[in-house]
């Protein structure tokens, strides 16, 4: 496999994933608005503690700044990329909302 199919066959992956977990933040923020007046104050209070939409976007900025990349650039960038994905990735997990 090549670098150019390495790199799409990781950013498809990373894509997907990040898809994933913004659907899980949104469908999260929906609950919290949907709340009664505790439990939205809970439910936001959670979620401001995860910073975890904050975290997303970063990790989309990173993944968008692989797609641009040349072959030649992207592995280079993937740590950054990852570091990004592991704090987004705990963030995530560690955000339980029923």
């Amino acid at each position: 496999m090549g670098l150019k199919e390495m790199k799409d066959a990781y950013v498809s992956k990373m894509d997907a994933q990040l898809s994933e977990w913004g659907a899980k933040l949104k469908e999260m923020k929906a609950k919290a608005e949907k709340a009664a007046a505790q439990g939205k104050m809970d439910y936001q209070q959670q979620l401001q503690k995860a910073r975890a939409q904050e975290k997303h976007e970063q990790a989309r900025k990173k993944l968008d700044e692989i797609k641009a990349a040349s072959e030649e650039r992207w592995e280079a960038l993937k740590s950054g990329f990852e570091g990004a994905w592991n704090e987004l990735k705990k963030s995530v997990d560690s955000t339980k909302i029923p």
